[in-house]
């Protein structure tokens, strides 16, 4: 029997990392996010990233990384792509955070060697 979780990110500890760094560092991190999107559009266009987004954007939305377009949009996208790419996502998005000089720690990894 596989685990049922709360919340789509919840099934990978890195994903888990980005969405709280997300919730809880928006401003800082919203230039990442956009360099995110930026890469997204040169894989599938701008066009289509922007229809996607139109349709699956909430109409009231009341979730934290609503009130951002640049965050709704990166989170959106995160929980729609294939869990193989968020891993691969999130794992890229912490290894940026590091060398743009962002020290933290991780609460999801305070005891693990990283």
């Amino acid at each position: 029997m596989s685990p049922v979780y709360k919340r789509w990110y919840d099934h990978d500890p890195k994903l888990l990392e980005v969405i709280e760094l997300l919730k809880n560092y928006q401003d800082e991190l919203k230039e990442h996010a956009v360099v995110f999107l930026d890469k997204l559009e040169q894989k599938v266009s701008k066009d289509a990233l922007d229809r996607f987004y139109d349709l699956v954007k909430p109409v009231n939305g009341s979730r934290w990384y609503d009130k951002d377009p640049i965050i709704s949009k990166t989170v959106e996208i995160l929980r729609v792509v294939p869990p193989e790419v968020q891993h691969a996502c999130a794992e890229r998005f912490i290894a940026a955070i590091k060398e743009m000089g962002i020290d933290y720690e991780s609460p999801n990894f305070k005891n693990e060697a990283r």
